[in-house]
């Protein structure tokens, strides 16, 4: 979809340094963008890119105008302007409104206007799918279920029951929302015996939960996600967590049932929760890849660790100071030595 420069800089409201009647039909990096394409500068680690940029049009700060060989969009965070203007060249295949013929619905469903059920959608009794909603080919959604207004679960999305979906949420393929909590206990004999799951699932507005990822429903009260939350691809939460507003879980991160994640937090990829009692994080944490957090954190901040997580700050000195173990201990022997 064609975009002139005048609509891009209203809709990310920036200053126009070049031509505003230029269009736009895409959007490609600094390094490969062509003439007829938007990019962005928003690290100096690309800014050696900017003066030979093939793009017709980049978003960046005042600082950057002046190697800028093109049309320049100029905002305060060209990397938040970039991603607001990449919704205006979205390519979405429009899904008409309706119940497809194969789909089979409880009739004690409740279905608002607009709603849109694909081929093969399995939809339980006494569940509410809001306005626009859309369920798309393959999926279920399990008993007494609440869908918020323009919903989305892509295909082969599995709801077990009592899950509640914000407003404009959206849960993509592969994804299960609502299995029950891994809890066991060993009987006299020492055979595993299961605690019944019968909590929910609350997920509220605005929330993204990515491909082939696992939210358990709750033992007794119900797992929680507040609005806003971002979850990448092959996410485990288990029963009982509570993920703080506007938190990002990257890919593969694991929380373990009963951990409470705070606000504005940020887990990076493969990194998890997970000690020998449940866990609170505290609003404003970054965690940084492949660490785990095993106690509990009340102070905001970047936290690293393969082994036992520190502050970030900590962290790095100790890192660079191992490889300096080993001429460390030699000298230590050699101390010894001379003093016997």
């Amino acid at each position: 979809m064609d975009r002139s420069v005048a609509e891009i800089a209203a809709h990310i409201s920036a200053e126009v340094v070049g031509d505003p009647t230029r269009t736009v039909s895409g959007l490609g990096s600094l390094g490969t963008a062509k003439g007829d394409e938007l990019s962005h500068l928003s690290s100096a680690s690309y800014r050696k890119l900017l003066p030979e940029t093939r793009a017709g049009v980049v978003i960046l700060s005042a600082q950057d105008v002046a190697d800028c060989p093109c049309t320049a969009l100029v905002v305060e965070n060209p990397y938040l302007a970039f991603a607001q203007a990449s919704q205006l060249f979205r390519k979405e295949v429009p899904i008409q409104p309706g119940v497809h013929p194969t789909a089979t619905v409880d009739p004690s469903c409740t279905l608002a206007d607009e709603v849109a059920i694909g081929p093969n959608v399995v939809i339980g009794p006494d569940t509410r799918v809001g306005r626009g909603a859309q369920i798309q080919a393959n999926t279920t959604v399990g008993a007494r279920c609440n869908l918020g207004d323009d919903t989305v679960l892509h295909p082969n999305v599995t709801l077990y029951s009592d899950v509640r979906l914000g407003a404009r949420s959206q849960v993509h393929s592969g994804s299960v929302v609502g299995a029950p909590g891994f809890g066991f206990t060993p009987g006299a004999d020492g055979h595993l015996v299961e605690i019944a799951q019968i909590g929910g699932v609350a997920i509220g507005a605005d929330v993204s939960i990515g491909a082939c990822t696992t939210i358990d429903c709750g033992a007794i009260d119900d797992t929680v996600i507040e609005d806003g939350v971002k979850i990448d691809n092959q996410v485990q939460i288990g029963h009982n967590s509570r993920i703080g507003a506007h938190t990002m879980l990257c890919g593969c991160v694991g929380i373990v049932g009963s951990s409470v994640i705070g606000k504005h937090c940020i887990f990076a990829g493969g990194s998890g929760v997970g000690g020998d009692k449940p866990v609170t994080v505290c609003d404003g944490v970054i965690v940084t890849a492949r660490t785990v957090i095993s106690q509990s954190v009340d102070k905001p901040g970047v936290y690293s660790g393969t082994i036992v997580f520190h502050e970030h700050s900590k962290w790095r000195r100790n890192a660079l100071r191992f490889e300096a173990l080993d001429d460390l201990f030699k000298r230590l022997r050699r101390l010894e030595r001379r003093a016997k």
